[in-house]
């Protein structure tokens, strides 16, 4: 899984622009980029901040060997000064951050990257590439936790897109607020809790339903969850009760009226004695399914295309500008601040800049505060940003745990409102605070 080299998950642009800087004697100039986005996707409230690890990771490996020299090289798409250039590439800047699982608002400086030109402008692919997939995974996953009402959540999207692509979706679903995931790519990797027992297809192997389920119960034990409804569902649960036993772990249920069939699954459950047996639902769920199943009782959902589609918005948006920049490469050099003039909603904000939230009286989120020069006294202790990587090293790795316990928290930290599916603003106004 694990992939030797990232430096050319880029853009080609990102090297022709480094061989003109090169040429022109500016790739030196000391540099500050940030991350952004300009707006959340319509109707959405608040956006989660995830791929974080996945971008250290990157960083790390963003270094051009021998390979992609050699492809470089054939294709003519850099000289010869910058193929060597390249060829002692490492990042040594520093890069600052949201800490992963941290919510986030239009204008929020999400990341910092700072450093020379050169350096930091190879960067911008690759790091929006993971930004933009992991954080629109993470925010359909938060609407859905916080539909589910803290019922359990399977991530199951793994034949719904990219191989690869799945990985990093369950683990974005996991700091969003998901259980466990389907993908045991996902769970090597990241550690994430694994859950699947059998499909449709394991049923039609057999000569009856009986069998089936006493095939599997024979192998996976009571515990295990039957699948219910690839014929009669009131005859399957009958049937998987007097093969398991009250002992039953969970039946399945993955298509018609959720809510029907759910609340009738539960009451022949209870009157056959499996109190404790839970009830799984799944068939193209996202956050308003989840939201309408409320009432029913259901223990556990498990989410397939939503999820990994970012459930209608695949991607956060994100982009990555350059706000700041010096005349040299002198540490001391002033930086000036830059930002692009445009029309369309495209403009950005100049200055290197820090964030922090500020809190009502209750303790409640109230503003998203961004700013240029010093903080202020009263927001010095709520500031968002910390450093990630420190002269070119890793300083702020952290267990995915952590990133999932610090959204929780976030999310619980906002407006009530937050968390309401119907359609609205940021539930956080920007500020914007200027020397």
């Amino acid at each position: 899984m694990a992939v030797p080299s990232t430096a050319l998950f880029t853009d080609q642009y990102e090297l022709t622009m480094l061989q003109a800087a090169l040429r022109g004697g500016t790739a030196d100039r000391r540099s500050v980029f940030e991350v952004f986005t300009r707006r959340l996707p319509e109707g959405r409230r608040y956006g989660v901040v995830a791929g974080t690890g996945r971008v250290l990771d990157a960083v790390e490996n963003f270094r051009f060997d021998e390979p992609q020299l050699a492809f470089l090289r054939e294709r003519g798409i850099v000289d010869e000064a910058t193929l060597a250039w390249l060829a002692e590439y490492r990042f040594r800047g520093d890069v600052w951050g949201y800490p992963e699982g941290e919510v986030y608002f239009p204008g929020s400086p999400i990341l910092r990257v700072e450093g020379s030109f050169a350096e930091c402008v190879l960067l911008e692919t690759v790091i929006l590439s993971i930004l933009n997939h992991d954080s629109a995974i993470a925010a359909a996953a938060s609407r859905m936790s916080a539909a589910a009402g803290g019922r359990g959540l399977i991530e199951m999207g793994a034949r719904r897109t990219h191989e690869l692509a799945a990985v990093a979706a369950a683990r974005a679903a996991y700091v969003g607020g998901f259980d466990s995931t389907s993908d045991l790519a996902a769970g090597f990797r990241y550690g994430i809790p694994t859950v699947g027992t059998s499909a449709h297809a394991f049923i039609l192997l057999h000569d009856t339903e009986r069998d089936a389920f006493r095939v599997q119960v024979d192998a996976l034990g009571r515990g295990t969850t039957l699948l219910v409804d690839t014929y009669d569902v009131t005859e399957a649960v009958r049937t998987a009760v007097e093969v398991a036993g009250p002992e039953l772990g969970a039946v399945r249920i993955d298509s018609g009226d959720l809510l029907l069939v759910a609340h009738r699954v539960r009451q022949q459950l209870d009157e056959l004695g499996a109190r404790d047996t839970r009830i799984v639902v799944t068939s193209d769920l996202d956050e308003y399914a989840i939201a309408s199943l409320a009432a029913a009782p259901v223990d556990a959902y498990g989410v397939g295309t939503q999820l990994v589609t970012g459930s209608g918005h695949p991607t956060a948006s994100m982009v990555y500008k350059l706000v700041a920049r010096a005349d040299s490469a002198d540490p001391a050099a002033p930086l000036r601040p830059v930002a692009k003039r445009s029309l369309g909603g495209k403009a950005s904000v100049g200055g290197r800049k820090w964030a922090a939230r500020r809190l009502d009286a209750h303790g409640v989120a109230e503003a998203e505060v961004v700013g240029t020069g010093e903080v202020p006294a009263e927001l010095a202790g709520r500031q968002l940003l910390t450093r990630l990587v420190e002269a070119g090293k890793v300083v702020a790795r952290e267990p995915l745990e952590a990133a999932r316990e610090r959204h929780i928290a976030a999310r619980a930290g906002l407006p009530l409102s937050a968390v309401q599916l119907s359609r609205g603003e940021a539930v956080l106004p920007t500020e914007y605070v200027t020397p």
